[in-house]
């Protein structure tokens, strides 16, 4: 069976509190009604100062995921690794792993915008050492046992659930990412389907004696949306998916690649592109993918658009799946 996950990174431009707390009470009611139709993931994201109020705390929601679900896998997409502190990112994930019973999966990312490291106070050209340290200290905090950081002695507890740890993955799509994993013997997510820099991973294995394996986006992985009527939604909402697609690229240095990266400066272009797409349940079923990526909410979708989206393909699509 494909694998299949929900995107929830809680966008809605010009948003009020009242607002915000309906989408992300709607979010993890959708968490909750994909949990029990069999989505395999649930996969959140991490940006900072964003106006359009892009989820700057993906782990205090991935805690409610866990909380509200009791099946599916909560999957953090990436966090920017050099911008939390180590100690308590530790502790974090150890509860939350706690809490999931070894539900929580984590990709470290880097990151790319460097006014989110000035945001913090982080200086963005010691990124890659603050990452090494970052993942060398989450191996060692849990383990349980007393350990040396910044020059003190210091333990973490309580240990995870999972041995020895909870699932942790590098991303990037950068060569100094996939050497990154192999050093620590961590399992590498590239951004994109970059089977080039996959077997200049398995080189870096063997050059260090380490042991890890890719978990490598397909070459095709679009951004579904369900409709029983794509013309409509491409007309309403069309909007919804470019505000979307031009912030992300806008992030977007050249040398930087992501399987969700979108040229499309129109939203007839964004259609014909292909990065995202509406969909019939028909449609959808026939694509033959690997993985199958909903995005109900996406670019501040109207909730109620969203739900439609969701409960077309967990009704009439997932099953199809084998689902």
């Amino acid at each position: 069976m494909p694998v299949t996950v929900v995107r929830l990174n809680l966008v809605e431009p010009g948003a009020g509190p009242v607002s915000l707390a309906a989408r992300y009470r709607a979010a993890l009611e959708m968490a909750a009604y994909a949990d029990d139709h069999g989505i395999a993931t649930v996969q959140t994201e991490e940006h900072h100062g964003v106006a359009d109020n892009w989820l700057p705390s993906p782990f205090t929601f991935a805690g409610a995921v866990l909380g509200a679900t009791r099946r599916l896998t909560v999957t953090v997409s990436a966090a920017i690794g050099p911008l939390h502190d180590p100690l308590r990112l530790a502790e974090d994930i150890a509860v939350l792993d706690l809490i999931g019973g070894g539900r929580l999966v984590t990709v470290a990312g880097i990151g790319y915008r460097p006014q989110e490291y000035a945001m913090f106070g982080v200086d963005f050209a010691r990124r890659g050492r603050l990452q090494d340290e970052l993942l060398r200290t989450l191996l060692s905090a849990w383990s349980g046992e007393e350990f040396t950081y910044r020059g003190r002695t210091v333990r973490v507890t309580p240990r995870p659930f999972t041995r020895p740890h909870p699932l942790l993955l590098v991303g990037g799509s950068s060569r100094a990412a996939a050497r990154r994993a192999a050093r620590f013997g961590l399992p590498f997510f590239p951004s994109a389907h970059l089977p080039e820099l996959e077997a200049y991973y398995k080189e870096r294995l063997t050059e260090y004696g380490t042991e890890g394996w890719t978990m490598m986006p397909a070459a095709e992985t679009p951004l579904l949306h369900l409709s029983e009527d794509p013309d409509r939604t491409w007309a309403e909402y069309g909007d919804r998916f470019l505000h979307e697609a031009r912030t992300y690229a806008s992030w977007q240095s050249s040398g930087v690649r992501s399987a969700a990266r979108s040229a499309a400066t129109t939203v007839a272009e964004l259609r014909a592109e292909g990065v995202y797409r509406v969909l019939t349940p028909d449609e959808c079923a026939g694509l033959g993918l690997d993985t199958f990526v909903l995005h109900p909410l996406v670019g501040g979708m109207p909730l109620e658009e969203g739900w439609r989206g969701l409960r077309l393909f967990c009704e009439d699509v997932l099953p199809r799946l084998g689902g």
